[in-house]
């Protein structure tokens, strides 16, 4: 009997009216209805904030510090920053549309109904996170780090997936076949629980059988 593979169920976020906000953050700060709109907020201190129908868009977030921070039913649009702290991060119907980061940290985060919408994200680090009901859609990851994450009902459609590590990693219902550029240099062998194209099998085969010790010759 054929498996169905789960996809991911989509996040349905509808913004209430929203007030400008204009101000920096603060640790522990709570923040409910509000539109950040082209505020430079790099180095900013927000650890354990909580953004509850809020949208943040093209805010600059180098080295940003947002540990353990709450966006819930909130969007961040055309956000850039560089070394932001993510780490502990609780994502909740979100979305992430065009965002633009290099080396930043997810890791320990928990994602759960999330669009990831366009961007391109270097070398992010999402090790030991809980991603559930997340779609990756027309994004750009190169060399993300899922090493001991969980990813269940998570989806890639029209992506790209550059020198990913999967080292420990637990897919459930993980759905890569619309990973259009799919590299995987670490842990393929976690891709168990994951469905793949037929054609991804065969780019993949002399990294799987690299990973088995199977000498290939013509």
């Amino acid at each position: 009997m054929k498996r169905t593979t789960k996809a991911p169920r989509r996040v349905e976020l509808r913004l209430p009216p929203l007030e400008p906000y204009e101000g920096g953050l603060a640790p522990d700060g709570d923040y409910d209805g509000l539109e950040l709109t082209g505020l430079d907020l790099a180095g900013a201190s927000g650890e354990g904030a909580r953004f509850l129908d809020c949208a943040v868009r093209e805010c600059a977030l180098d080295e940003a510090r947002l540990t353990g921070a709450r966006f819930l039913d909130s969007r961040l649009e055309a956000v850039r920053g560089v070394g932001t702290d993510l780490s502990r991060v609780q994502l909740r119907d979100a979305e992430l549309v065009d965002a633009r980061f290099g080396g930043t940290q997810f890791h320990g985060s928990v994602w759960e109904r999330v669009l990831v919408r366009g961007g391109k994200w270097d070398y992010p680090n999402l090790r030991s996170a809980t991603l559930r009901d997340v779609t990756f859609e027309g994004c750009v990851l190169v060399e993300p780090d899922f090493g001991g994450a969980k990813l269940e009902r998570v989806a890639f459609v029209d992506c790209e997936l550059i020198g990913a590590d999967f080292s420990g990693a637990k897919l459930t219902d993980a759905d890569l076949r619309g990973v259009r550029r799919l590299e995987i240099a670490r842990g393929v062998e976690s891709l168990a629980g994951a469905v793949i194209s037929s054609a991804q099998l065969l780019d993949l085969a002399p990294v799987l059988a690299a990973r088995l010790g199977v000498r290939v010759e013509d």
